[in-house]
């Protein structure tokens, strides 16, 4: 494994950000644009997954790290959550839906894979 250094080396972030990229683009379109609670809401939680892991690795304690990757693990299952209404309320469609989800899922998992690495070094 190579060394992390910098907060951008963690696979976890580089996920976050592409899902980041990919709900900003989704709320900038049809009904769910117009939706401010909605759009808000699930781009706020995007954003807090990825900075909560750049703000984790700044503490420089594992335990500290752990703490705000699970935070961040926390906003992704928010981001998820928040998919379905945008699906149940017909903003999105399922194809939309099962790849953002997908996304989301994927960085759910590197991030908690992350966490239990930290945890287990301790």
């Amino acid at each position: 494994m190579a060394a992390i250094t910098r907060f951008e080396d963690i696979q976890g972030w580089q996920q976050a950000r592409k899902l980041v990229r990919e709900i900003y683009a989704v709320c900038g379109e049809g009904r769910l644009k117009n939706d401010v609670g909605l759009k808000n809401q699930m781009s706020r939680a995007a954003v807090s997954s990825m900075s909560n892991v750049a703000e984790g690795f700044a503490r420089r304690s594992d335990k500290d790290f752990a703490r705000f990757l699970d935070m961040a693990r926390g906003s992704i299952v928010e981001v998820q959550s928040l998919l379905y209404v945008a699906l149940d309320i017909g903003y999105i469609t399922s194809a939309e839906f099962e790849r953002l989800y997908a996304m989301a899922h994927e960085t759910a998992s590197l991030i908690g894979g992350f966490t239990s690495y930290l945890r287990r070094k301790a």
